[in-house]
This record gives C-alpha cells, structure tokens and sequence, in this order.
C-alpha cells in the first residue's frame, strides 16, 4: 500500500488522538488491527495518568487526511471515548529495502533504511527471527545478534571487496 523504496516526505498527514480511561485494555490489539486494516500508517497506544489520578491510555492513530473519516468511525465504534483530536504532520521517510541474510535457521530478512543515501538502520524482521527461535529453540536475542553479525559481514565483504595481492603478501608501496 505504501511505496517507501525512495527517501521522502509525506505530507498532509493526520496524528489522530483520543485518550481512554474506562475501556478493557484487551480491547487494545483488536482495535489496532481494525485501524490497520483500514488503512492506517501507524497505531500506538501510550499509558497515561489522566484527571483525578486515574490511569488511561492515550491512542495515536497516524494517517492520510483520506482515511480519517473511516479510522475515526472504528475509534468511535471499538472504543469509550467521547473525543479525538486532530495533529497536522509531515513524516520524512527513510528510503527503505529488505534483504535476505543466510542464517544457520535459514535466510531472515533485514530491514534497511537510508538517509540521504547512507545507510543508517538495520533491522531483522521481527516475525521472522521469531519464527527461527521458536523452530529451532533458540533464544530470540541470539537469533537477532546473528543476523546483525552476517549481514555486517557480508556488507564489509561486499565493499571491501578481494584483498590486494601485493598487500596480502606484506609488500607496500614504497
């Protein structure tokens, strides 16, 4: 749905807000996946001291001016509260590709992100560093350190590409 290949910013976007106090927090991750099938960016929920000490969260739902009057209708439906609010903003977007790295449990996907043509974040698939650690019984700290490890490996071979012979051999130039 979103074209994130190139660095750029998107513009004409809506941070939609509502704070909850009285809702069951199980509701949280059904309302979340609706928002996203809908068509949402982003949704993110906060904990938050509301009026009177009490606690709440606070429901941040990121997207297009296009999707709100159908994001606002589910937040309306799924949820207690009685207000939204509306934050205008533009989001600068790294460039982005994913590439497979070999792993002892099989290749994972790497995210990577570019700024202004610079790599700048790495980072593995979630779901899929998952999936290896519970398959194979491993911890998932350790699957995420290996695919950081391999990827850094075969980027450093990638650019430095084969040794000179001469240098290999302890001769220099001069």
């Amino acid at each position: 749905m979103f074209d994130h290949r190139s660095e750029h910013i998107d513009d004409r976007m809506v941070l939609l807000q509502a704070n909850i106090d009285d809702m069951n927090p199980e509701y949280s991750s059904y309302v979340t996946d609706r928002l996203f099938e809908a068509g949402a960016n982003d949704v993110y929920w906060i904990p938050i001291i509301m009026k009177r000490g009490r606690p709440g969260l606070m429901l941040n739902v990121l997207a297009s001016e296009e999707r709100l009057s159908v994001l606002e209708q589910i937040v309306f439906a799924e949820t207690t509260t009685l207000g939204v609010r509306y934050i205008r903003a533009d989001v600068h977007r790294l460039g982005r590709k994913t590439v497979p790295v070999d792993t002892p449990w099989g290749p994972i996907a790497v995210k990577l992100g570019y700024h202004r043509g610079e790599l700048v974040q790495i980072a593995p698939e979630f779901r899929e560093c998952e999936a290896a650690a519970k398959a194979h019984g491993v911890p998932l700290k350790r699957v995420y350190e290996e695919v950081r490890r391999r990827f850094a490996e075969t980027e450093r071979a990638r650019h430095d590409g084969p040794p000179n012979s001469s240098d290999s051999e302890g001769k220099g130039s001069g």
